[in-house]
C-alpha cells in the first residue's frame, strides 16, 4: 500500500513538474483530461482537437463569445443564387510562415477536407464546385440550396497550399489507421497562436502570433497545454496553482473548488449530447454471444434497452445533478430542437423485460460495450451504470473502457457492437446532427459519417435532404420535427443527456465559457501580480 501511495505521489509530481517548467504573468497553463490527437485540423472531427487547433488555424467563418456567427478569414458572404454562396476574403492575412493567404488556399483546403483520410468530409459533402473568382473572392456551389452553409464551415480550417505541398501533407491522414504526416505534429495556420513545441500526450506549447490580422483581447503570450488524465491530479494541479485553467472538474469536486478561495468553477449546459449507439447493420454482431443474427436489428430490443436505463438515477448518482436528460440528439440552443419532442420513453424495467421476451430473448444475451474513459464527463462511470441497469433485463454488458487515443480509431472504423458517443452540432442547427449521425452512411459523400451503428431509414434520409435545402423556416421546422419522430419511433440510438461544462479557473484568470466547449486563448486574461 505504501508503494502505491509513493507511486501516486511520484506520478503527481511528474505531471505537475512537466507543466511548471515555464511560468510568467502572461503564461497560461491549461490542463485537460485528454490531448488533442493531432495538429492536422482535418484529421479528426473531435471538439478538443478542433478547440486546440482552432487557436492556430481559422475558417472562413468563426464564432463570437455568444456563439453567433462571425467573420474570420472571410469578411462577408452572400447567396448569389439558391445554390451559390460568394465569400469575400480578408486582405493582408499571412500564414505563420509569412505566406499570404489567398483564394488558392481556400480551394485547396476545401478539397483537402473532402479527401480520403479527412474526418471533415460531412461538412463539405454538399459541395458541387468551389471556384476562384479572383485572389480574394471564392464561390461555393452546392448540389442543392443550402441556407446555412456559412455556419456549416466554421470549423473547416484553412491550410496553406504551398506549405502542405512542400511538406508532403497534401492529404490528411486517417486517424483510424494510425498514420501520420508532417501536419500531424507541425502547423502553419493564420490564427492568433502558433505552435512552439509538440510532445504528444505530454504537452503542447503555443505562443502569440505577433503578425495576427485580428484583435486579441487577452494578454496570454504563451499557452502550455497539458493532458492530465487522472481527475484527482488535475484538481490538485488547479488547487496548488500549477495550472490556471483545467477541465473537466469532477462533479464531486465542484463545491470544494469553489470554497477553496484559490479557484472557481465555471459551469453551464453544454451543447453536446451524449448517447449510445448500436450496430444495426451486421447480420451478426462482432462482440456478442448471439450467433446467426443481430438483436439490435429488432426495434423491440432497442426500445427495451432504452426503457431499462435509469437516466434520472445516472443524473443523481453519476453526474451529481450536472446533466440534463434528453430524448433527442440535439438540445436547447440548437435550431430545430423543440421541448414538445424532448420527452423520453419511461424508465420501466418490467415493460423492457416484456419487449425482450417478445423479441425472443427472455434470458437476455451478452454484448461488449465500448466506452472512453477520458473524453466525456464521467464517461466510463456512465457506461458502468448503464451496464448495471441492463443486467436487470438479463443483458450482460462487458464494458471496455479505454483512452480516447485508441477508442476513437476503433469505433470510427465501426469495429464495435455497442458504443458511447457525444456530439455537438458545430453549425448549431439540427441538420448537422441529422446529416452526420442519423442518415444512412455513404462513404462517397460523407453522409452519416458518424452514424457508427449504421441506422438506416430512407424516409428519414429524404427528409434530411429537404431540411438541408429548405429556405422557408416554418416548412424546415416541420420537416425536422417529422424526421425526429421517425428516428425516435425507430429508436435509432439511445439518447442519454446533455452534460454540463465544469471549467476550473484559478483566481485572477478570466476565460470565456462557450457552450460548445471550445477554449479561445485570445480571450484569456491573466491579472498582473501585485
Amino acid at each position: 500500500m505504501k508503494f502505491k501511495r509513493n507511486l501516486l505521489a511520484a506520478s503527481v509530481f511528474c505531471a505537475l513538474s512537466a507543466i511548471s517548467l515555464v511560468a510568467s504573468a502572461q503564461t497560461v497553463r491549461v490542463a485537460d483530461q485528454g490531448d488533442a490527437l493531432s495538429m492536422d485540423p482535418h484529421s479528426l472531427n473531435e471538439t478538443l482537437q478542433l478547440s486546440v487547433d482552432g487557436n492556430m488555424y481559422e475558417g472562413l467563418t468563426g464564432r463570437n463569445k455568444d456563439l453567433s456567427l462571425a467573420p474570420a478569414l472571410a469578411t462577408s458572404w452572400k447567396q448569389t443564387s439558391p445554390n451559390v454562396w460568394r465569400f469575400n476574403l480578408r486582405h493582408g492575412v499571412q500564414f505563420h510562415d509569412g505566406t499570404p493567404f489567398t483564394a488558392d488556399d481556400v480551394l485547396f483546403s476545401f478539397a483537402r477536407a473532402a479527401a480520403d483520410g479527412s474526418d471533415m468530409k460531412s461538412y463539405v459533402s454538399d459541395f458541387k464546385d468551389v471556384r476562384k473568382i479572383d485572389d480574394y473572392t471564392v464561390e461555393v456551389e452546392t448540389k442543392a440550396p443550402n441556407p446555412i452553409l456559412p455556419s456549416i464551415i466554421s470549423t473547416v480550417y484553412m491550410m496553406s497550399k504551398k506549405w502542405c505541398e512542400a511538406n508532403n501533407a497534401v492529404k490528411p491522414v486517417d486517424k483510424r489507421k494510425g498514420i501520420e504526416n508532417t501536419a500531424s505534429f507541425k502547423e502553419n495556420g493564420t490564427g492568433p497562436y502558433r505552435l512552439r513545441e509538440r510532445q504528444p500526450g505530454v504537452r503542447t506549447v503555443m505562443v502569440r502570433n505577433l503578425n495576427y490580422w485580428g484583435k486579441v483581447e487577452g494578454n496570454a503570450q504563451e499557452v502550455i497545454f497539458t493532458p492530465i488524465g487522472n481527475a484527482a491530479t488535475r484538481v490538485a494541479a488547479l488547487m496548488s496553482g500549477e495550472v490556471d485553467v483545467m477541465e473537466p472538474v469532477p462533479v464531486q469536486d465542484i463545491a470544494r473548488v469553489n470554497a477553496s478561495g484559490v479557484a472557481k468553477v465555471l459551469t453551464g449546459p453544454e451543447l453536446r449530447t451524449i448517447f449510445l449507439g448500436m450496430d444495426q447493420k451486421r447480420d451478426q454482431l462482432l462482440y456478442s454471444n448471439v450467433k446467426g443474427k443481430n438483436p439490435f436489428k429488432d426495434v423491440r430490443v432497442r426500445k427495451a434497452f432504452y426503457e431499462a436505463i435509469d437516466i434520472e438515477g445516472i443524473k443523481k448518482t453519476v453526474m451529481r445533478g450536472q446533466s440534463r436528460p434528453t430524448a433527442l440528439l440535439v438540445g436547447p440552443g440548437i435550431n430545430g430542437w423543440t421541448a414538445a419532442q424532448d420527452k423520453r420513453l419511461p424508465f420501466d424495467v418490467e415493460a423492457a423485460k416484456k419487449l425482450m421476451v417478445e423479441a425472443g430473448y427472455p434470458n437476455g444475451f451478452e454484448v461488449s460495450m465500448n466506452c472512453p474513459n477520458d473524453r466525456y464527463v464521467n464517461d466510463s462511470q456512465i457506461c458502468q451504470a448503464v451496464a448495471a441497469n441492463l443486467s436487470k433485463i438479463n443483458v450482460k454488458v462487458d464494458v471496455i473502457a479505454e483512452t480516447k487515443g485508441t477508442y476513437f480509431p476503433k469505433i470510427l472504423r465501426r469495429d464495435t457492437s455497442f458504443y458511447m458517443l457525444g456530439w455537438t452540432p458545430s453549425t448549431y442547427d439540427a441538420a448537422n446532427a441529422m446529416h452526420a449521425l442519423m442518415v444512412c452512411p455513404d462513404d462517397k459523400t460523407g453522409a452519416g459519417q458518424f452514424n457508427l451503428g449504421s441506422y438506416c431509414n430512407p424516409k428519414f434520409d429524404e427528409l434530411t435532404a429537404k431540411v438541408e435545402s429548405e429556405t422557408d423556416p416554418a416548412k424546415r421546422q416541420a420537416e425536422i420535427t417529422e424526421a425526429f419522430k421517425i428516428f425516435a419511433d425507430d429508436v435509432g440510438t439511445l439518447p442519454l443527456h446533455q452534460q454540463y461544462l465544469a471549467w476550473g479557473v484559478k483566481k485572477g484568470v478570466s476565460v470565456v465559457l462557450r457552450g460548445d466547449n471550445m477554449l479561445d486563448f485570445k480571450w484569456i486574461h491573466v491579472a498582473k501580480a501585485d
